[in-house]
């Protein structure tokens, strides 16, 4: 399916503004490009692709060139996209001094894949001249009443792997993702030399997907050693292909693990590394209610940045085994303890750990989010469709 199919398919939430230049991050093929020259105009709007080879060897040879074509622009592009800023960080300097310098300078549109190049080589981030703005995979509110949820799960929501009414292609273009830019270009992109080892570290972090991490563990299973690991993880983040859920902490009457949770930012990305993409996700198995979780999770963290919500997220586990999938703290520090079930009859006996956590906070709400088609009150837990969820936020 082409771009523009896609996006008469998918109204993307995020919102972008006229008036100010921006920063776009998000993992490779999430729409970024697509998205922009959606939302600018074609006649209005230069535009710079630094992933073709031309482009990247003439503007990296002499960044002057980019300020004199912007200077000398037809004014009637008001818009400058460029697109993976990362590869040439030294174009912000350019950008600082277009925005600083020059009569009515265009708004800058500055996209990338990953911020970490710019952080290692201390790049000019514009010193607050541009918001910073993230695009994720598809959420369920984009695709809308038509959401399948079996193949969100199997294949994730990348929209060019989602749009693929071919399920086998959905499995080699995952694969290709897997293959090509996981383990070449972020390899490239972090400048890691243990090549071996990192490959060997994606499919461990991968099956270790919303699991606490063990640094010692993993380093054990993949040749490496525990600083390895972390320096890994970090990658992974400062990529934008995993994020961080530490553990709540208000209270020192309970203790609490102290080790975070690490989740991939797409379930069929996790399912490629994983290695399980033949293998089906059958409702009311083990493999099924990980994975609901680990897509529900993804959805709260997409509303929360693309609606500006301001959410703090966490889990809960006591050393006594008592847990919450996930703790949404809101701005006036109301707190929703969030139990995550796969089931269209969820059991009280299954929610325990929700009880515990009114020991930190009395006036929590207690949730769980679930396959039900009806919201009920059960022993004063709320049990709520799980698309009811992001109605209480």
């Amino acid at each position: 399916m082409d771009n523009d199919l896609q996006n008469i398919l998918y109204k993307r939430e995020l919102k972008v503004s006229k008036k100010y230049s921006f920063f776009l991050f998000g993992p490779r093929q999430v729409g970024k490009s697509t998205f922009l020259k959606q939302e600018f105009k074609e006649l209005e709007t230069l535009y710079y692709d630094f992933l073709k080879n031309e482009e990247y060897i003439k503007y990296s040879s002499d960044t002057t060139l980019f300020r004199k074509e912007i200077i000398h622009r037809n004014k009637s592009k008001k818009y400058i996209i460029v697109d993976e800023v990362q590869r040439i960080p030294e174009i912000l300097n350019e950008v600082h001094y277009l925005l600083e310098n020059i009569d009515s300078p265009p708004l800058f549109c500055l996209s990338g894949s990953s911020a970490r190049k710019l952080k290692r080589f201390d790049s000019n981030m514009l010193g607050g001249r541009a918001l910073t703005l993230y695009m994720y995979p598809l959420s369920y509110r984009e695709i809308g009443s038509n959401l399948n949820l079996e193949k969100a799960l199997r294949f994730g929501t990348l929209p060019k792997i989602y749009s693929e009414e071919n399920l086998e292609f959905c499995k080699d273009l995952l694969r290709s993702y897997t293959e090509t830019y996981l383990q070449q270009e972020i390899k490239a992109e972090a400048l890691i030399r243990n090549i071996n080892g990192f490959i060997r570290f994606l499919k461990i972090a991968a099956e270790n997907n919303g699991e606490i991490i063990n640094c010692t563990n993993i380093g054990r299973e993949t040749g490496n050693d525990r600083n390895t690991v972390r320096e890994f993880f970090q990658v992974l983040e400062d990529t934008l292909i995993g994020f961080y859920l530490f553990p709540f902490s208000k209270s020192a009457r309970k203790r609490l693990v102290s080790h975070p949770k690490f989740y991939f930012f797409d379930t069929g990305v996790t399912r490629a590394l994983q290695g399980k993409l033949n293998l089906d996700i059958q409702s009311g198995s083990s493999e099924f209610g990980k994975v609901f979780e680990h897509f529900l999770i993804l959805e709260l963290i997409k509303f929360s940045k693309l609606h500006k919500k301001d959410m703090e997220f966490s889990f809960y586990r006591t050393s006594a085994g008592a847990e919450v999938d996930i703790i949404i703290e809101m701005p006036g520090k109301q707190r929703h303890a969030v139990e995550i079930k796969a089931s269209t009859n969820p059991s009280l006996s299954n929610l325990k750990g929700l009880k515990s956590f009114l020991d930190i906070d009395s006036k929590v709400k207690l949730i769980c989010a679930s396959l039900v088609t009806k919201k009920y009150v059960d022993g004063g837990i709320t049990i709520i469709p799980w698309q009811e969820l992001f109605e209480l936020l």
